[in-house]
């Protein structure tokens, strides 16, 4: 386990809830070579009087040092915390996932909004459609998997994209990715309703195309 030691005063603005830690902001990290230099591993994060403070995802290739997953010491971070927070992004949005357009991109995970750090998903035609994701931290990335096969049970839907935002991938020292990690592909071209309009879009990157 990496243990990030901030420097005096800065764990005030992590104890308001700011959840990231700048690098400017780490005095240092203790563990294994290995651990330090794998994106997204996870770290417990002290304050420099050697008090726990929160566990968080660890980036070395990044400014943001640590995104957070949990001020709690007794919460581990594991399968079952994806699982759990997975389901309750979901669960919280559902009843607008019921009630959207199915030719509209809802959103069902807003990153540290719902405890996901750097994650962004959003549903198009339900059940029956495609769920489209961006892995923006390294913590979120490195817990894919699981992350993955929560969405595909929270909502029933088999088929999930990945759609990559280069600039912040790249600022976060993750490589460009852009695939199917579950079920089927969207097309290329769907009808999507923005503000009342509907616009042809590739749901896979954003690109609205001109009419």
């Amino acid at each position: 386990m990496l243990i990030i030691t901030i420097k005096q005063g800065k764990e005030k603005s992590l104890l308001s809830g700011d959840p990231w830690i700048y690098l400017s902001a780490v005095e240092r990290v203790d563990g294994k070579p290995q651990e330090r230099n794998k994106p997204g591993a996870t770290a417990i994060v002290q304050s420099s009087s050697r008090q726990f403070l929160a566990r968080a995802a660890y980036n070395a290739k990044s400014q943001v040092a640590a995104r957070i997953w949990t001020l709690r010491e007794d919460e581990p971070v594991d399968h079952a915390m994806m699982k759990r927070r997975v389901h309750a992004a979901v669960d919280g949005r559902i009843e607008a996932l019921r009630g959207a357009d199915p030719q509209a991109l809802v959103q069902l995970v807003d990153g540290d909004r719902d405890g996901l750090p750097g994650l962004l998903a959003h549903s198009y035609g339900g059940a029956g459609g495609y769920l489209v994701c961006q892995f923006n931290g390294a913590g979120v990335d490195l817990w894919k998997v699981p992350i993955v096969q929560a969405l595909v049970k929270a909502t029933g839907c088999p088929n999930v994209y990945e759609r990559a935002d280069e600039l912040v991938r790249k600022a976060e020292g993750l490589p460009i990715t852009r695939r199917v990690l579950a079920g089927d592909e969207p097309p290329q071209r769907l009808m999507v309703r923005e503000g009342g309009r509907l616009l042809p879009m590739d749901i896979r990157t954003g690109f609205t195309y001109p009419r």
